[in-house]
């Protein structure tokens, strides 16, 4: 995939904007607080429709302003014209597909193909099993055929099924009351687990590759932990990528049914895909612990960015298209050895689109690629 244009107009600081891209990418030059960062959010705002920061719609939108507006063109096998716009008065977000309205915005995700790298990307190693959760819902929901509709299901009935746990006030709950939306969750859940187990059995060996690449020697993997598992109990990848979906959903109303006493005490849905955990561990100690526990600061940078290249690699089996990589300052934090094999590493993996931001020329090293050099400064950029 590769971003041809890119129309802004009060994304953040950005202004009124019209911008083109070159195929091979560029890298985009700039002190700190200038909206280097914000260039690379509204670009991939167009792949999911959101901030990849965590910002809300109406942080968005430029100071004074109450409308932002993005539109891109992008080239491939499946040329395409997105658009997003957010209405900050009326808090209306709007997505067109070559000028057309979505139907729903899911259907118009992952367009572009993008995947970004940033410094913040160590608190999915750091965090919490939430944190991990949320990258592989978004990964699959990129990439993954009915993976979106499958979430957004089992979602809905887990709420229904919470809604009901509390229904009583503190009373005594009838499971007359909960039992309608559980088997909805039974079916949706399962599908959940064997499909997140099977991307993680596919790519994790994928994972450790690029680690051990970037590292220069230490090793890390990657490991799914679903509740339930194949047995009714957390089990690993293995075991749900070869279960069959009956057995799955068999196991998991037997966990329903075992925690139906805490459930109904706590009001909450205590097993289920909403309590996964893909797990990161590194070798260190005679043996592999996890990264967010005993990892050191840059066993944990390193391992998020070995999980962003296999996003990467993600996108290029399932797609046949190279991703395009927005990479913000992704060395900055790095050792100069894993900065340099980093570099050499996104150089070997894919020759698709760059775009990279830097506070200074000096910093833009891809080996064997030479990047034409834009500067921002107060969100205006200059080619």
């Amino acid at each position: 995939m590769v971003l041809r244009k890119l129309e802004l107009r009060h994304f953040r600081n950005l202004g009124i904007q019209e911008l083109h891209f070159p195929p091979e990418g560029v890298a985009v030059v700039g002190d700190n607080a200038q909206g280097k960062t914000n260039l690379l959010e509204a670009i991939y705002y167009l792949e999911s429709f959101r901030s990849f920061r965590g910002a809300g719609d109406a942080e968005l939108t430029a100071f004074s302003e109450d409308v932002f507006h993005i539109r891109g063109s992008v080239d491939g096998s499946e040329p395409a014209t997105v658009a997003a716009g957010f209405d900050r008065k009326t808090r209306s977000k709007r997505v067109t597909v070559d000028g057309n309205d979505a139907a729903r915005i899911s259907a118009a995700l992952g367009r572009l193909g993008a995947v970004v790298f940033s410094p913040s990307d160590a608190g999915m190693v750091s965090g919490g099993p939430g944190v991990r959760r949320r990258f592989l819902d978004i990964v699959l929901s990129l990439n993954r055929r009915r993976y979106l509709e499958t979430l957004q299901e089992y979602r809905r009935t887990l709420a229904q099924r919470n809604a009901a746990l509390r229904a009583a006030s503190g009373g005594p709950v009838s499971r007359e009351w909960v039992s309608p939306w559980e088997e909805g969750m039974v079916e949706s859940g399962a599908r959940l687990i064997r499909m997140r187990g099977e991307w993680v059995s596919t790519w994790g060996p994928h994972f450790t590759r690029c680690y051990e690449a970037i590292s220069g020697g230490d090793s890390a993997a990657l490991s799914y932990r679903p509740n339930p598992g194949s047995d009714g109990t957390p089990g690993t990848a293995d075991d749900t990528a070869t279960a069959a979906e009956s057995t799955l959903r068999e196991h998991f109303r037997v966990r329903l049914n075992e925690s139906w006493q805490r459930d109904s005490r706590l009001g909450v849905t205590s097993a289920g895909p909403h309590r996964d955990e893909l797990l990161v561990t590194v070798s260190t100690g005679g043996g592999a612990r996890p990264a967010r526990a005993y990892g050191s600061g840059g066993q944990r940078r390193t391992a998020a960015l070995a999980l962003r290249l296999t996003e990467a690699a993600t996108i290029r089996q399932q797609r046949g298209e190279e991703p395009i990589l927005l990479v913000d300052d992704a060395f900055a934090e790095l050792d100069s050895g894993r900065s340099s094999r980093l570099a050499t590493l996104l150089a070997e993996e894919g020759t698709g689109q760059v775009i990279l931001t830097v506070p200074k020329e000096s910093d833009v090293r891809l080996p064997g690629r030479s990047l034409p050099c834009w500067h921002i400064r107060a969100g205006v950029i200059a080619a």
